[in-house]
């Protein structure tokens, strides 16, 4: 998958995650509000999303709600923004820098080295 593909497609995952832990009823408006996008980029990503049967979309309210699989995605994306954020702030980051530099990161980070960053976090 292309990079930006799989960034864009894991950006949308956790903007949806951290939405859904903030309000019931997620919709596209919603995911396009929080991430200062046009509503019809996000309308056709999170079709993709749909299309790959990672979220379904209620025909009557539009609400987001996430499949089994893409809600363990979901999870995965923001789990490792999490440890990549407490990881910087520990060398020394501002909680904002911390969280602008972990949102990048999390995208190209291998497992490999996410393994170390979580052990680095928890010492």
């Amino acid at each position: 998958m292309r990079k930006w593909i799989r960034e864009s497609e894991e950006m949308y995952l956790e903007t949806i995650l951290r939405l859904q832990q903030r309000k019931a009823g997620v919709r596209s408006v919603d995911v396009a509000e929080e991430l200062g996008y046009v509503k019809s980029s996000v309308s056709r990503g999170v079709n993709l999303l749909k299309k790959k049967g990672y979220i379904l979309i209620d025909g009557e309210t539009g609400a987001i709600t996430f499949t089994e699989e893409g809600r363990k995605r979901a999870e995965n994306v923001y789990g490792r923004h999490r440890v990549l954020t407490a990881a910087l702030m520990k060398l020394g980051a501002e909680q904002r820098l911390a969280e602008e530099n972990a949102c990048r990161i999390e995208h190209v980070v291998s497992e490999e080295m996410m393994e170390i960053f979580r052990k680095f976090v928890e010492e």
